[in-house]
C-alpha cells in the first residue's frame, strides 16, 4: 500500500523524536513503530502492516475514525477564513459549536476553550480556587480526587492523580488535594457487593470530607468510568450517593469527561448513564476525534456567574487563557465530528457493539482461567488478568504486555494499564472507534483468545 522508501523517515526519528510513554533503549537495536496512513478503523505502519486499531489512535481519541475527509475539509476551510484568534474574542465557529454542544448537556451553559485534557482540568482546578478565595476567604479549596483515576500529565492534575506511577519522581506536588477511595468491587475494600457496595464505597467520599473538614472541600474531580487505572465502571448506588454528598456539602462535582466525551460510552457523555448533575465537565480526545486539538471546560451558569457578579472588583472574573484555545480548527472539526456521529447513528452503533464486545469478553472469560474480571461501557472495555482467580493475585506485569504483542503479531493493536498502579498493570484495554462492525469486534475478541492461548495457554 505504501510504495514510497521512508527509510529517511526513520532515521530521523530515531535520531531527534522523544516518544511520549517509551523508554528508548530499545530503539538503539530496532526501529520505532511509525504509522502512516489511517482509514476506518485500520492503520497502517511504515512496514506496510496492517492493524485494525482497537484503541482508536492509542490513547481513546479516533472515535468516528480515520480518513474522514469531511472533517479535513471543513478545518481547512476555516483556517484559510480565519486560523485563529484569542479567546478574549470570540469565532464563528467557537460560538456554533458551544451551542451545539451545550444542546447535548442539560443544565450546563457555558463553554471554556482550551487546548487539552490536562489543560481542562487544570482550568477547572483554578475556577474551584478562586471561587474559595471570592467566597470562602481562600479555606475551601481542597480538591478530592479519586484512587485509580487521572487527570492529566502537568504538576497541577498530577496533584489529583490517582495513579501512583504516573505522579512518582514528579512531586514536590501542589497542596489541597486529597485522595479518596477507588470503587472497583471486584478489588474490593469491604465485605459488601452490589448496591450495597457502590453505596458504601460513596460514603467514603464523606469520611473523607468529614476527616479534612467539610468547610475546606471545594471540589471532587471523578471520572464517570475509571480510564487507565482499569477500565472501572461504577457499581450500581455509587453515583447517586456521590450526588447526595456533594449537595449536602456544598461541594462542586467536577466531572472529567476527557476519555468517555463524545460518545465512547453510547450516550453524549459518561455521565448521562449515572444520572448526575455536575456543576463541572471536562473533555478533549474525542471531542474532534484528533482532527484538531481541543479540550473544553464546561460549567452550569452558576458557576459562571461566580466570575462577573462584583464587576467593580478588577480582580473577580476568570483571568486565565489558553493560547491555542483560540484555535477555530477545533471547534471546527468538532462541529463536524458531532454531525457525524448523528447522522451516522454512532451512540446506537456503539451500544450494540459494546454489548457484543462485552458477550465476547464473558466467553473469553469462561475460556481462560486468567480472565479474572471484565467490565466496560459501551465502546470502552476491559479484562483484568489474574495469576490465581482465587486470590485475584494480578498477572506479571511483563506477562499482560506479551497478550499486547500477540495481538499486535495478529495485526490487531489493543492497550493495557501502563505505568499506573505498582503490580496492577494488567488490564487489557479496548476502545475502538464509534464505527466498529460486528466482524470488527469478533476479530478484536478472536485475536485476544490467540494471544492469551500462546501466552498462557
Amino acid at each position: 500500500m505504501h510504495d514510497n522508501d521512508i527509510t529517511g523517515i526513520i532515521e530521523a526519528d530515531k535520531a531527534h523524536v522523544w516518544h511520549h510513554l517509551t523508554q528508548h533503549k530499545a530503539f538503539e537495536t530496532s526501529d520505532p513503530r511509525i504509522i502512516v496512513e489511517g482509514k476506518g478503523i485500520h492503520v497502517w505502519d511504515a512496514t506496510g502492516k496492517k492493524f485494525l486499531d482497537a484503541v482508536s489512535g492509542g490513547v481513546w481519541t479516533v472515535n468516528v475514525g480515520y480518513g474522514r475527509e469531511s472533517i479535513a475539509n471543513v478545518v481547512r476551510d476555516q483556517l484559510i477564513k480565519l486560523p485563529y484568534f484569542a479567546g478574549a474574542a470570540g469565532t464563528i465557529p467557537g460560538a456554533q459549536f458551544a451551542e451545539k454542544l451545550i444542546e447535548k448537556m442539560p443544565g450546563m451553559t457555558r463553554v471554556y476553550y482550551n487546548n487539552s485534557g490536562s489543560e481542562a482540568n487544570e482550568k477547572a482546578f483554578k475556577m474551584v480556587r478562586q471561587i474559595a478565595h471570592k467566597r470562602y476567604g481562600g479555606k475551601k479549596h481542597k480538591i478530592l480526587f479519586r484512587e485509580r483515576d487521572y487527570h492529566g500529565t502537568t504538576i497541577g492534575t498530577l496533584s489529583a492523580c490517582g495513579q501512583p506511577q504516573r505522579a512518582e519522581q514528579y512531586g514536590p506536588f501542589a497542596p489541597g488535594f486529597v485522595e479518596v477511595p477507588h470503587c472497583l468491587e471486584y478489588r474490593a475494600q469491604w465485605d459488601l457487593s452490589g448496591e450495597a457496595y457502590g453505596k458504601r464505597a460513596a460514603d467514603a467520599i464523606e469520611e473523607v470530607i468529614l476527616r479534612e473538614g467539610p468547610e475546606t472541600v471545594g471540589a471532587l474531580c471523578l471520572e464517570p468510568v475509571t480510564a487507565g487505572g482499569g477500565v472501572i465502571t461504577p457499581p450500581p448506588g455509587y453515583w447517586e450517593r456521590v450526588q447526595e454528598i456533594c449537595k449536602k456539602y456544598d461541594i462542586l462535582l467536577h466531572i472529567d469527561e476527557v476519555v468517555c466525551g463524545l460518545g465512547r460510552t453510547g450516550t453524549w457523555f459518561g455521565y448521562q448513564n449515572y444520572g448526575i448533575k455536575p456543576d463541572m465537565v471536562t473533555m478533549a480526545k474525542g471531542v474532534a476525534s484528533g482532527y484538531a486539538a481541543i479540550a473544553c471546560l464546561v460549567t452550569t451558569e452558576e458557576v459562571f456567574n461566580m466570575f462577573k457578579d462584583d464587576a467593580a472588583d478588577p480582580m473577580s472574573y476568570f483571568r486565565d487563557i489558553s493560547t491555542f484555545g483560540g484555535c477555530t480548527a477545533g471547534p471546527a472539526a468538532a462541529m463536524e465530528n458531532m454531525r457525524i456521529i448523528e447522522d451516522e447513528n454512532l451512540l446506537g452503533n456503539t451500544l450494540a457493539m459494546g454489548e457484543r464486545l462485552m458477550l465476547r469478553l464473558e466467553e473469553l472469560k469462561e475460556k481462560h482461567a486468567v480472565v479474572g474480571d471484565v467490565r466496560g461501557k459501551g465502546l470502552f472495555c476491559g479484562a483484568e488478568l489474574v495469576a490465581d482467580r482465587a486470590t485475584k493475585e494480578p498477572v506479571a506485569e511483563a506477562l499482560a504486555q506479551k497478550v499486547v504483542a500477540e495481538c499486535g503479531a495478529q495485526g490487531v493493536m489493543i492497550g493495557v494499564t501502563n505505568r499506573s498502579l505498582p503490580g496492577f498493570n494488567n488490564t487489557l484495554c479496548l476502545s475502538p472507534a464509534l464505527i466498529a462492525t460486528p466482524d470488527d469486534i469478533d476479530q478484536i475478541a478472536d485475536s485476544i483468545d490467540v494471544a492469551l492461548t500462546r501466552v498462557f495457554g
